[in-house]
């Protein structure tokens, strides 16, 4: 049996530490990570993968040019070292994403992976059975649409541009923005609806 601390309570006893030498005030860190994560900053983030997402919806130049490169699209926005290549979904098509060997992912654009992404049994799993992995995410495909696992590598990562929800004609970018999450953009889930 390990009694090796887990990795949440490393970082615990790193931020204490931080804090107790007068490297960190209290409330730092968690202040960092709500800046990185707000909807109008520009850090890697769910938040600034939905907002490409949003403009790409309602400005169909910046669309062509974020499906055909998009390193080249998102130069000015963010700056990116690693190729990502945007896969857009449609009524009969469908994209997941996911690592085999390790946990690539788009981190220049959407900061760091979720947990269960990084986890052997999604990325065994999802590869074998993507119906039932997305099912599980609540996330039911139907059967008459393809659906295609894409496998981000070293050299190469992917974002899902998913289906624009019904109902959202004449929404700005930011009320579309709201509406996509993170799990959208690997394509374990679909935007919310319009409400």
């Amino acid at each position: 049996m390990s009694t090796d601390p887990s990795p949440a309570q490393r970082a615990e006893s790193l931020e204490r530490h931080l804090r107790d030498h007068g490297v960190l005030a209290d409330g730092e860190v968690d202040a960092a990570l709500a800046r990185a994560e707000s909807a109008d900053g520009d850090a890697p983030s769910p938040a600034l993968g939905a907002r490409v997402v949003a403009r790409a919806w309602t400005d169909p130049v910046f669309r062509a040019r974020l499906l055909d490169d998009a390193v080249a699209a998102l130069a000015d926005l963010r700056p990116l070292t690693v190729p990502v290549a945007v896969l857009e979904d449609t009524p009969t098509l469908h994209h997941v994403i996911v690592c085999t060997l390790c946990s690539c992912y788009p981190s220049e654009l959407l900061g760091p992976p979720p947990a269960w992404y990084k986890s052997f049994e999604y990325r065994s799993r999802v590869v074998r059975e993507p119906r039932a992995v997305l099912a599980e995410f609540g996330t039911e495909v139907p059967e008459d649409v393809e659906l295609h696992v894409h496998d981000s590598t070293a050299e190469q990562r992917y974002l899902v541009l998913p289906l624009r929800p019904t109902g959202t004609d004449g929404w700005d970018e930011q009320r579309l923005a709201g509406l996509i999450t993170r799990n959208a953009l690997i394509g374990t889930a679909w935007p919310r609806p319009a409400t």
